[in-house]
């Protein structure tokens, strides 16, 4: 009974107050008392797995590590607790980029629950380290993994709701997969089962009826939570595809469902999801012209990022990322070359890494002058050889990079190799921005060359496009090309039209332009080292130039 009282107490401290000491000191006894008494695993297992929670919130990562062990080592004829307590270590191993540790951890409780019988923990455990062989681009080793789940999952038989968060998970990790290869269009059979799959759940009630088998007593995520990373993958999707009104549509959706959970539910994970949303809008809104809204939004994430340092630690790369696509769209050049280099520095992600030196090569073609960096960036995403990822999307952006490069020196014929590469590319997987980007550009190339009839050929299709899309940038660009065609081809009609179009999306963006400029958070473009600042000074109106806009 002694045990079990020190629980009590250490759990109620741990839980309701902030005296992690006495929280610390009942638990200690707990965990020593209880094993020296024989039957009493409830209390053993549970003491040692909040007392490691609590050294962990302490910092003293290295006291959680060997208890947890001892108590896993010393679990075996437990199956409810073994399994919890190598899920807790995994996850510890997790936060401290442990990965390999972690997926090690992770085979050996899929094999456990496997020998007690428990597939359905056996699919948990093998799906977790599927996840973390994605983050670690371990595809080779994936590929079968995920295999083995899909089998698993299907031919499970149990509790509805169980088998369907299986699904969930097993889907979720196939589409983020095909959206890291940047492959958009080869996502969407997964991505429409992973919805109907939702909407399944959803219709299902929680039944009360508990597993015979004790290793079957967990959860993945709650359904809520399940809803809103749904929601959170086809706002990824959309945004990739260049379906930026769904991705608003979504993000609302799930942003309204976020505010709700959080009112009720601190889970650290709500938060994650929130900062991944608002980054991919952030890069909607840049794309759409609405760059002050974006602007309030990364303010927002840095509030975010304030209250957690482990979310500050695993976004700041974005966020700098984000800070440099802000400043390329009101023409701050020098700082958004200050925000990618910090970024790079923050980064350990390949993906990112390569996101961020492709805009940082945009950058540099821009300002004209810094050849030397741009030729040093240009071969280390070089599309045509040993490309530094996998990602379809990338390889894509990364040929039209240097269509962009070869067109500003004026090479036109290796520009238009370079950009029929992006279409190719950008055609075969739904890629609509860099499709309507290659088309306007190419339609500028042939006009440049006096192939009006072929320039109209490309240049409508991408006003099309980008109406789709819409992308102010290019739309402002198709604009002016259809009026100085016209008025090369005598259609003044046509082209008065076009020239009424081209100022207005003109004075769209320069509205928006000197909006952005004038808010306090415009501060934020000089901020690059250290955590967020907490208050921005108002500036006396814009102080950056429009010309690139006009």
């Amino acid at each position: 009974m002694e045990a079990r009282t020190h629980l009590q107490l250490g759990s109620v401290l741990y839980h309701h107050t902030r005296n992690g000491d006495q929280a610390r000191g009942h638990l200690e006894k707990a965990w020593l008392i209880s094993q020296q008494i024989p039957q009493f695993e409830d209390v053993k297992f549970e003491a040692a797995s909040l007392l490691s929670e609590l050294y962990c919130q302490e910092n003293s990562v290295d006291t959680a590590k060997p208890l947890l062990r001892k108590a896993i080592q010393i679990s075996q004829q437990t199956p409810y607790w073994h399994c919890r307590l190598l899920f807790q270590l995994a996850q510890l191993h997790t936060l401290e980029k442990d990965l390999v540790s972690a997926c090690d951890l992770l085979g050996v409780g899929a094999e456990y629950a496997r020998v007690v019988g428990s597939e359905y923990t056996r699919a948990l455990f093998l799906l977790s380290k599927g996840m973390l062989l994605l983050m670690e681009r371990k595809l080779q080793e994936v590929h079968p993994l995920l295999t083995l789940c899909g089998q698993i999952v299907e031919n499970w038989q149990g509790n509805p709701i169980q088998k369907e968060s299986l699904r969930v998970f097993f889907l979720v990790l196939q589409v983020t997969h095909y959206l890291d290869a940047g492959q958009v269009k080869s996502v969407k059979p997964c991505l429409k089962q992973l919805q109907q799959c939702i909407q399944t759940i959803s219709t299902l009630h929680d039944d009360e009826i508990l597993p015979s088998n004790s290793a079957d007593l967990f959860h993945w995520l709650p359904k809520e939570h399940m809803c809103v990373l749904v929601y959170l993958v086809t706002v990824m999707h959309s945004m990739q595809a260049g379906y930026l009104e769904k991705a608003q549509k979504y993000t609302d959706k799930a942003l309204m469902q976020l505010e709700k959970l959080k009112m009720l539910d601190c889970s650290p994970i709500l938060s994650s999801f929130q900062v991944i949303l608002l980054e991919h809008i952030i890069m909607c809104r840049l794309v759409t012209g609405h760059k002050a809204t974006a602007l309030q939004e990364i303010s927002q994430v840095c509030q975010l990022c304030q209250q957690s340092p482990r979310l500050f630690s695993n976004h700041a790369a974005q966020l700098h990322t984000l800070l440099g696509l802000y400043c390329i769209s009101v023409n701050c050049m020098d700082n958004a070359e200050a925000q990618f280099t910090t970024a790079l520095r923050l980064t350990t992600h390949q993906e990112l890494w390569a996101f961020i030196v492709t805009n940082l090569a945009s950058v540099y073609i821009r300002e004209g002058n810094r050849h030397q960096e741009l030729y040093s960036l240009l071969e280390r995403i070089n599309p045509d050889h040993n490309f530094p990822v996998s990602s379809h999307c990338l390889r894509a952006a990364a040929f039209y990079i240097r269509g962009l490069f070869s067109f500003f020196q004026g090479r036109y014929n290796e520009a238009k190799r370079f950009l029929r590469e992006t279409l190719k590319m950008s055609n075969a997987e739904d890629l609509n921005r860099l499709t309507a980007c290659s088309l306007v550009l190419l339609g500028h190339i042939f006009y440049v060359l006096g192939n009006h009839r072929e320039s109209n050929n490309m240049v409508v299709p991408a006003m099309q496009l980008a109406s789709k899309i819409p992308d102010m940038s290019v739309q402002l660009w198709s604009s002016a090309l259809l009026r100085d065609l016209n008025k090369a081809c005598g259609n003044a009609m046509d082209a008065h039209e076009a020239a009424q179009m081209h100022q207005n999306f003109s004075q769209q963006l320069l509205q928006d332009h000197i909006e952005a400029c004038s808010l306090p958070e415009h501060n934020l473009i000089s901020w690059t080292d250290g955590p967020p600042p907490v208050q921005f000074q108002a500036q006396n109106g814009p102080t950056t130039s429009l010309a690139s806009l006009l």
